[in-house]
């Protein structure tokens, strides 16, 4: 429960602001021994088609195109995974997160120099194996790393990119840590370990808690908002659900880029941590939607 909270709560920041037209909300399968997983998806989809439109889903961890089938065989409110959908959403977030990472260097040093710098990236699924090609094509040093020693060796093979244990990524020497699993990773153990002067990645939640986005502040480690540098997939799906079009995949990247840059400034003008500044104006701007939507006015 804690998670999907916590994951719903993020969603709802993305949206507000990279100013979707749109709450934000997200679901949770437990995991548990002997589940019926094409039921358990089935019965997901008929409630999310009783929401009548209210709310959409997708894909995310755990969940990709056969789970999704299940899900689009009893509702028309999800991320088809065929040619009728929004199109291949883990190439939005990927192409968001490198132009997040080019925003946080650029926030630094004044420009991203990829030939000169050395990037971890944390979980070599569809979302970081598409950021590790597109990080190695402009010219970086990448570093791969992922629990699936195998899935790690065939994408380090595919993309000509050095490998590191699971064991050592939080030690390794380099410009930026991408995380790009699972949440929670930046805690009491691992952040005095980082060897890095950016954390900026495709992950949700990947601060344990808040005040560790503090402690990399008081480190001197940039932060870039994870519910900012990853919202690619979230754009490309609600614009499709909202619109009926696809976002090219190039304007997301300047959209997220952008936006980054100018929160990294507003929170270095004011002295405060990224994180922190980043979640108190997503909470700000939802408490106006709400005082305009008791008003009278448009939410």
């Amino acid at each position: 429960m804690r998670d999907v909270l916590r994951l719903s709560r993020a969603m709802t920041h993305k949206c507000v602001l990279l100013g979707l037209p749109a709450g934000g909300g997200k679901v949770v399968l437990p995991e548990r021994e002997g589940v019926d997983w094409p039921g358990a998806y089935h019965y997901l989809g008929e409630v999310v088609q009783r929401l009548g439109g209210r709310y959409c889903t997708g894909p995310d961890v755990g969940t990709g195109p056969d789970e999704l089938a299940f899900v689009a065989e009893r509702t028309e409110f999800v991320t088809r995974p065929d040619p009728t959908g929004p199109g291949q959403l883990a190439d939005a977030t990927a192409e968001g997160v490198f132009a997040g990472i080019g925003a946080s260097l650029r926030h630094l040093e004044g420009e991203e120099d990829w030939s000169a710098r050395t990037i971890v990236v944390q979980g070599l699924g569809a979302v970081g194996s598409r950021l590790a090609a597109r990080l190695a094509a402009a010219g970086a040093r990448v570093i791969g790393v992922d629990l699936d020693a195998e899935r790690a060796q065939d994408v380090g093979r595919e993309l000509d990119i050095d490998l590191v244990d699971s064991s050592r990524e939080f030690d390794v020497p380099c410009d930026v840590f991408a995380p790009c699993a699972l949440g929670g990773v930046l805690h009491d153990l691992t952040v005095p370990r980082l060897a890095c002067r950016v954390v900026a990645g495709a992950a949700n939640n990947v601060l344990a808690r808040p005040a560790h986005g503090d402690a990399l502040h008081e480190r001197g480690i940039l932060y870039a908002p994870d519910f900012v540098i990853s919202s690619g997939a979230l754009i490309r799906g609600a614009r499709f659900q909202l619109e009926g079009r696809r976002e090219p995949v190039a304007a997301i990247g300047e959209h997220i880029g952008t936006t980054l840059s100018e929160l990294l400034e507003v929170a270095r003008q004011e002295g405060r941590p990224p994180a922190r500044w980043a979640f108190d104006e997503a909470e700000a701007r939802i408490r106006k939607r709400r005082d305009r939507a008791v008003d009278g006015g448009t939410p």
